[in-house]
């Protein structure tokens, strides 16, 4: 039997190296663990040798850059899970704690600053009107009179535009609902970036930086472990903290109890309830992304 002429991306390139000049033909001499992590297959595709080796390889890695002992999980999706959020807008006070509990739990560079929840102040008169909003308000204190407040993060939505222009097939949707990037895989071209209507995906202009003391040593390879410059990131609903049966930094830290979260599977859990007798909105209904991420006024 003939064998077959396709290649993997891996073997392509490695051909590649060796048969063309220039930087290609030095990329060609690398061995060790440079080479094989810029050959590394698509982490869907890989086997659970190869992503406990990998996983190994980056907890040594990280653990010498910042001096501190790492934990980089692949946990896989939880059987009969498909996670949802829920925010009551009557509650929000647009503290921006969420914010900045985001920050210190996923990894996101201090300088410049990475953000990946944006709170936008509204005019509760005009009702959600995105034209009108305001993402940097900073009176003395929230809330403010005749203001309401819209947090924007991904919104895992059921039909994502992001992960359907990627051409590096970098990122996409888990079983539990999560849209995740393969950052190894991410080219930083920013289509996916520019596919999001919610403007929930960001990318690394310059090397992130976070201090040894400011580093979260809890990660995921598909949330926040460390990246580096020229890649996208986004929102994971934490997926570090929740595959392990926790909420979400920005549930945890909210003050108000605003935010809600949980198994939209569960017909017993809070965010079900919250559907069923909520009034319910999801931010540009009329692009059919099916959000995952609902808002409601409970009072």
């Amino acid at each position: 039997m003939q064998k077959s002429k396709k290649s993997t991306r891996r073997e392509f390139f490695k051909k590649l190296s060796v048969g063309v000049g220039g930087s290609v033909v030095a990329l060609s001499a690398c061995t060790g663990p440079e080479f094989d992590n810029f050959f590394q297959k698509n982490f869907k595709t890989l086997s659970k040798e190869e992503i406990d080796n990998i996983l190994l390889d980056l907890e040594k890695k990280y653990t010498e850059q910042y001096g501190k002992e790492f934990k980089v999980s692949g946990k896989k999706a939880i059987d009969n899970t498909f996670f949802g959020y829920a925010l009551d807008l009557s509650r929000c006070v647009g503290c921006r704690r969420c914010v900045y509990g985001c920050v210190d739990e996923n990894n996101q560079s201090r300088d410049p600053q990475i953000h990946w929840i944006t709170v936008l102040q509204m005019e509760k008169e005009k009702g959600i009107d995105y034209m009108h909003s305001n993402m940097y308000y900073n009176p003395e204190k929230v809330p403010e009179e005749g203001k309401f407040y819209v947090p924007i993060a991904c919104q895992q939505c059921a039909n994502p535009p992001c992960t359907k222009v990627c051409p590096a097939k970098a990122t996409w949707t888990e079983p539990d609902g999560i849209t995740v990037i393969d950052y190894n895989w991410c080219i930083g071209c920013r289509y996916c970036q520019s596919a999001c209507p919610y403007g929930a995906r960001h990318f690394n202009w310059g090397e992130p930086k976070i201090t040894n003391e400011e580093i979260n040593t809890n990660t995921h390879y598909l949330g926040n472990r460390p990246r580096t410059k020229g890649v996208v990131e986004k929102c994971t609903f934490c997926i570090q903290r929740v595959r392990e049966g926790k909420y979400p930094s920005c549930v945890e830290v909210c003050p108000t109890g605003s935010r809600k979260f949980g198994n939209l599977l569960d017909p017993n859990s809070e965010i079900r309830y919250i559907l069923e007798n909520k009034r319910v909105v999801v931010l540009k209904a009329e692009l059919n992304t099916q959000p995952n991420f609902f808002y409601f006024f409970g009072v």
